[in-house]
């Protein structure tokens, strides 16, 4: 029976003054478009150890601060993935990270490609719908939307 990996998305930001920008990356692994970046949570590993690893591998970046979300969710993969043959999809923690912009070092067999972007440039890029979602709460977040009642729009 095929389950869901299970996985953090990591979205990092800069801020340089009041102005917010978003690291996206291109995949090239499984699909071709914009992300943040992802991985699998291994055994013995946290939650936010996942998400400080994976930033670290996917762009060389170091995390200033890092904030775990009230917000997960799963999905299912498109096609039948070669190197995940036991997994129909996966499932993922929304965590947020401030890093100071520096030199990306892009892991060459998941993406060949960044950019620094502004909220509405990053909503229009991503591709999915669960990838849209989390940028809108990190940025309402970010924003001082957020009280400890829950967001006060709605997603």
């Amino acid at each position: 029976m095929l389950k869901y990996r299970k996985a953090v998305f990591i979205l990092p930001y800069t801020k340089i003054g009041k102005k917010i920008e978003y690291l996206l990356l291109k995949r090239k692994l499984h699909w071709k478009g914009w992300e943040f970046a992802k991985g699998k949570i291994e055994p013995g590993e946290t939650k936010e150890q996942t998400a400080k690893r994976e930033l670290h591998e996917e762009t060389g970046l170091k995390i200033i601060r890092i904030k775990r979300f009230p917000f997960s969710g799963r999905y299912n993969y498109n096609k039948p993935l070669p190197d995940r043959p036991q997994y129909k999809g996966q499932t993922f923690s929304l965590f947020a990270a401030e890093i100071k912009k520096g030199k990306i070092k892009l892991d060459p067999k998941e993406h060949n490609g960044h950019k620094w972007v502004d909220f509405s440039h990053a909503l229009k890029m991503l591709k999915w719908h669960n990838q849209r979602k989390s940028l809108r709460i990190v940025n309402s977040w970010l924003n001082n939307d957020y009280n400890k009642k829950g967001w006060k729009r709605r997603y």
